[in-house]
């Protein structure tokens, strides 16, 4: 089935809800949606320069922080809505929750609502993979995963499908995390190790990834931890006031980043000078700026996502929605006979109060 809205039906706009994204991502297959939005995401990154770029728009508060992450390339428009409450979990709830919108630019109407909270996690690990692949030490097949919530697995999938990584090192302080990890993961052609403390984890790890969650300034890695030639991806500093890396481990690193003027400020580089040199990600995929140079450099991908990235996501399930049936149609939007005629629809709305109003007086 092809979606193509017919002219007497564009008050309807595709909403793929929850249900019907996890039908989406299991008909295709997990491991080549991340491959395929990683291939979206690196297509995104060479036409940068394209974009409106802006720091997401966020309300903070002492529980978490609620954001407007929004970008156009002058044809589409896209944002997402999404919150970061780490104490979400000690109340059953998810710590991350998101929806996001595609629209045309020509005439502002929604192309597509759909929820993001599956998808952000998948966006997260694709962008991650896609580092990887420009900064990671060539053959790297080795990953210790510190930090084994809600993304870990996204991570996990997502760098065997771009990089082969099928060796993961499992660390958690909240062992029940890592108990979850390791069942979701088995049998999915990894060899999985539990370790007992992140010292443990990081022993011969090609890659060390790490995704807390926690709100506050956190040391996870500390430099000794760090040998040369490693790469960090390092994915839950993505706040004012929230970090996990040590910053003598920054100081050491080439540091890769997204969005500058977003990063210096949710990064782990809120914790340097303003004025620390560091490359942007988009550089390195344009070929303007290299990535790894040589075995013992350390590179630090300093992730905290971007609005370029839900856009090319949004792009992606738009694409692939239209080839599918998993979606359903919304009555979104106001379709009068009359453009110019809004209030005559409550007018001729069957059993209108108005009308009746009218016809009495």
């Amino acid at each position: 089935m092809t979606y193509t809205p017919s002219i007497d039906k564009l008050n309807l706009v595709p909403f793929v809800s929850v249900h019907h994204m996890m039908e989406l991502v299991l008909e295709i297959g997990v491991e080549r949606v991340l491959a395929e939005l990683t291939g979206y995401i690196e297509e995104d990154f060479r036409r940068w320069e394209d974009f409106d770029k802006t720091p997401r728009v966020a309300a903070h508060s002492r529980e978490g922080v609620i954001e407007l992450m929004p970008t156009s390339d002058g044809r589409h428009y896209g944002f997402k809505y999404v919150n970061g409450h780490p104490k979400n979990t000690r109340e059953g709830r998810q710590t991350v929750t998101a929806f996001g919108v595609y629209a045309d630019v020509g005439n502002g109407y929604p192309l597509l609502i759909t929820e993001m909270t599956i998808l952000t996690a998948l966006r997260t690990a694709a962008t991650s993979a896609l580092a990887a692949k420009y900064l990671a030490p060539e053959g790297s097949r080795t990953m210790a995963l510190i930090g084994n919530g809600a993304q870990s697995e996204f991570q996990a999938m997502a760098f065997k499908a771009a990089l082969g990584v099928d060796r993961l090192r499992l660390y958690d302080i909240d062992g029940g995390a890592t108990k979850k990890c390791l069942r979701n993961l088995s049998g999915l052609g990894f060899e999985l190790t539990v370790c007992t403390t992140p010292e443990e984890a990081v022993e011969g790890a090609d890659i060390i990834t790490t995704a807390t969650a926690d709100k506050q300034y956190a040391t996870i890695l500390t430099d000794n931890m760090v040998g040369s030639g490693v790469h960090i991806n390092a994915v839950g500093g993505d706040c004012p006031g929230k970090t996990e890396l040590h910053r003598d481990i920054l100081t050491r690193s080439d540091i890769f980043v997204e969005y500058p003027p977003q990063t210096r400020i949710e990064g782990e580089i809120q914790q340097l000078a303003e004025d620390h040199p560091v490359e942007e990600l988009w550089q390195v995929i344009a070929g303007k700026v290299k990535g790894r140079r040589e075995p013992r450099q350390i590179t630090l991908f300093d992730s905290v996502g971007f609005a370029t990235e839900d856009f090319s996501a949004l792009r992606y399930v738009y694409d692939r929605v239209r080839e599918t049936d998993h979606f359903i149609e919304l009555d979104l939007l106001a379709d009068p006979d009359e453009p110019r005629d809004l209030f005559g629809m409550l007018l001729r709305f069957p059993g209108s109060s108005l009308l009746a109003a009218k016809k009495a007086g």
